[in-house]
């Protein structure tokens, strides 16, 4: 059976903003253009092409709203009152300016939010008066829009403050538990190695007089799981919380990387066609090592059946190094594509706080974790877990 394999391609050329910012600029556009051609039809003033051309001029430094919110909005400020000076258009307050006073309002603190605020105001009705006064109506007209412009930028920002601040401490919490978790994991994993430590050392007691061979076996046995078990305890006394609630700990053993057939299988029960690899010399590996690689594919297989939708595919790789063991899941599904400026919440909504536990085991293991969408739609899964001196003397062995 071929693996397929699935790849996120370099993007090149790529430009600086979204599809979004794209429609905005050209609803925004055309909402304005179509006043102009309006207003133009009952006023003193005709249609012009220069009018023309600075209306859709005035909106494209919408499409850099989202990476330079003031820099755009001065553009489409400059822009817009010489649009008024060129056409002699009546008061009005139009779409392009309040998208991007908006813009620039959700980013800029309160002191340039009100600086800004009245250059809009000023230029404005400058630009708008074309040598006649303007009468009280238009100036609390403009000064409304203004107004609630800002607010409705400032409330917005403050609702996704709280919930960027409610995502942070759900996040945290997360972390919380799943390092509770591998505690009582690590524990599992280190009460194996004493109860091997005792049962070699009883063996070598029982053999050393009649079968030193044996008994020299069993020590050397000992010996390892001894130094496993030690730096297993030094991670374990790192993870560690106070105030920990006692649980018994299960009597099965913990799973490896020898079991990961097990659920890619039950990955291919449940509806998504996944494809398992292993490049390079399958050996055994420390169980926390193997623990973790397992955690990972488990934890991307689900993420895979809850996101990538019911067409998509999957793929597992394990490959074995000398000095290191890296795993790859990868799904051709419904990716998680992350715009400019929206990087957070892209990521949570694909992952939810399953991936915060994932990095959380890997750094504990002293490895490295990527995880992303892909190019065209995907998702990829990428670990690498490094294996210390004497865990690669075990190896050897």
């Amino acid at each position: 059976m071929r693996t397929r394999r699935y790849t996120a391609p370099l993007l090149s050329g790529a430009v600086p903003w979204t599809r979004n910012d794209g429609l905005m600029t050209v609803g925004a556009a055309v909402v304005d253009l179509l006043g102009y051609l309006i207003g133009s039809q009952g006023g003193d003033h005709s249609v012009s092409a220069l009018g023309v051309i600075l209306v859709v001029l005035s909106a494209l430094p919408l499409l850099a709203r989202r990476t330079h919110p003031l820099a755009a909005f001065g553009a489409v400020l400059i822009l817009t009152s010489a649009l008024n000076l060129a056409s002699a258009q009546s008061s009005h307050f139009g779409a392009v300016i309040t998208v991007g006073l908006y813009s620039a309002a959700r980013v800029a603190s309160a002191a340039v939010t009100a600086a800004v605020s009245v250059a809009t105001v000023a230029l404005t009705l400058l630009s708008q008066s074309s040598g006649r006064s303007m009468s009280r109506t238009d100036i609390l007209a403009n000064v409304t829009a203004v107004l609630l412009v800002v607010i409705t930028a400032n409330v917005v920002k403050r609702w996704q403050q709280e919930v960027t601040a409610t995502r942070r401490l759900l996040a945290d919490r997360a972390v919380a538990d799943e390092r509770r978790r591998i505690a009582r994991e690590l524990h599992d994993i280190v009460a194996h190695h004493i109860t091997t430590m005792q049962l070699m050392a009883g063996g070598a007691r029982a053999n050393l007089a009649g079968n030193p061979d044996a008994a020299r076996d069993a020590l050397l046995t000992l010996e390892s799981s001894g130094r496993m078990a030690l730096g297993e305890m030094r991670q374990l006394l790192d993870v560690l919380r106070a105030g920990d609630e006692p649980e018994l700990a299960p009597q099965a053993p913990q799973p490896g990387a020898g079991d990961i057939d097990r659920i890619v299988a039950e990955s291919r029960l449940a509806g998504l066609p996944t494809e398992f690899r292993v490049c390079g010399p399958e050996r055994a590996l420390p169980p926390t090592v193997g623990l973790t690689v397992f955690r990972v594919v488990q934890e991307a297989l689900t993420n895979a059946r809850k996101h990538a939708g019911r067409r998509a595919r999957a793929s597992v790789q394990l490959t074995y190094l000398p000095d290191r063991i890296d795993v790859e899941v990868l799904d051709d599904g419904a990716g998680a594509l992350v715009p400019v400026g929206a990087l957070e919440s892209a990521a949570a909504a694909r992952s939810g706080y399953g991936l915060i536990g994932m990095r959380e085991r890997v750094v504990l293991q002293g490895g490295t974790l990527e995880t992303g969408g892909l190019d065209g739609g995907g998702f990829r899964v990428a670990a690498s877990l490094p294996l210390g001196p004497a865990e690669r003397e075990e190896l050897l062995h």
